[in-house]
């Protein structure tokens, strides 16, 4: 008899043993997400980070580049020298005018003797009323000729001033256009200075719906080195016209929130949301079918699942919009939906395994 019982008395042991091990294991964790606005919902364009103002640099007289001072992405300050242009040609003018200074002074000073004698001769009687007064035009001509030519001495000097190319304040040299010993024109861009001050994100909308965008549409920036991070802005500048080649509409986008860690040329995105209600969307791998139905698990407030059949939208890369099923304050199983079952009890954690307060808002 005992050696019929120890084996009965092992299959019970492990029997116990194995519900056991069944009662510890039946609340299992299982990751929790609730439905957020749907990203098929908004359109993101790809820009780059620019500066609010970006003047075009040029000399104001042409001539020949004898000197660059500063290189591409050098940082600048107000009044500092970028660039030279060979200053013999404005010397040489600036020389002629100083000349043509003198002589106009020398004719002056002639032409008001001749009329200091006609008017002492005139009141002798000697000489008729009509010489004087031709002597008088003389010597009013003779002072006219003298500012037209001290105002062309002004001119020529500025334009010596004028062959250096000086930064009108602090900034970053965003793009350089000219190089030693070219031959540039009056107003010819020679740098862009991104100035120092607001950034921007410049960005190109596609023609079709560029109807829908207006100045001040509110907008949400999301920059490279912080994917995880939104920032506030607004459309500030839409182009009148589309590119010839691209056929899109340039634009700037604003930040409207304090300041911004935007760096001059990094890349960003714009997030523009679209018309109309924005349905929700679920991960991927909250979804389930059967029977060409779809449907998600939702977590009960005593943390029991449900099943609960949804209308989904078009697929997308990472989620699924929700049309119908689901509300914003809802929790769905976001992983292993195929081992569950209508009922069972799990321990719902996110995706750091933290327990979940299903009564709070993600």
């Amino acid at each position: 008899f005992l050696p019929l019982a120890l084996p009965v008395s092992l299959v019970f042991l492990l029997a116990a043993c194995g519900h056991e091990e069944a009662v510890q294991t039946s609340v299992r964790p299982a990751m929790v997400v609730q439905p957020q606005p749907s990203v098929q919902a908004t359109d993101s364009y790809t820009g780059e980070v620019r500066a609010r103002y970006e003047p075009d640099l040029a000399f104001r007289i042409g001539g020949k580049v004898s000197k660059r001072l500063v290189e591409e992405g050098e940082r600048v300050r107000a009044n500092q020298p970028l660039a030279e242009l060979d200053p013999q040609d404005v010397r040489l003018q600036l020389d002629a005018s100083r000349a043509q200074v003198a002589a106009a002074e020398a004719n002056l000073n002639l032409v008001r003797a001749e009329r200091d004698r006609y008017k002492t001769l005139m009141d002798r009687q000697m000489v008729s009323r009509s010489q004087y007064d031709n002597a008088e035009n003389l010597y009013r001509a003779g002072e006219a000729r003298l500012r037209q030519i001290k105002a062309e001495f002004t001119v020529a000097g500025n334009q010596a001033g004028y062959a250096v190319l000086r930064a009108p304040q602090d900034g970053v040299v965003a793009r350089r256009a000219v190089e030693v010993g070219q031959v540039v024109s009056a107003g010819q861009t020679v740098f862009t200075l991104a100035t120092d001050g607001e950034r921007e994100v410049a960005i190109s909308l596609p023609e079709q719906g560029f109807a829908r965008f207006k100045i001040g549409q509110p907008v949400s920036v999301e920059l490279w080195n912080q994917p995880d991070q939104r920032f506030t802005g607004h459309i500030r500048e839409l182009s009148p016209a589309a590119d010839p080649k691209s056929r899109t509409f340039a634009a700037r986008v604003a930040f409207t929130g304090g300041k911004v860690p935007a760096v001059l040329g990094q890349s960003a995105r714009v997030f523009i949301q679209a018309d109309g209600v924005i349905p929700l969307s679920v991960p991927l791998s909250a979804l389930s079918a059967e029977n060409g139905a779809s449907y998600v698990w939702r977590v009960r407030p005593d943390s029991t699942l449900e099943r609960v059949p949804v209308r989904i939208g078009a697929f997308g890369e990472h989620s699924v919009p929700v049309l119908e099923g689901l509300d914003p304050t809802d929790w769905v199983i976001a992983a292993g939906v195929h081992v569950l079952h209508d009922g069972q009890q799990v321990r719902a954690v996110d995706r750091a395994n933290r327990v979940v307060n299903l009564a709070a808002k993600e």
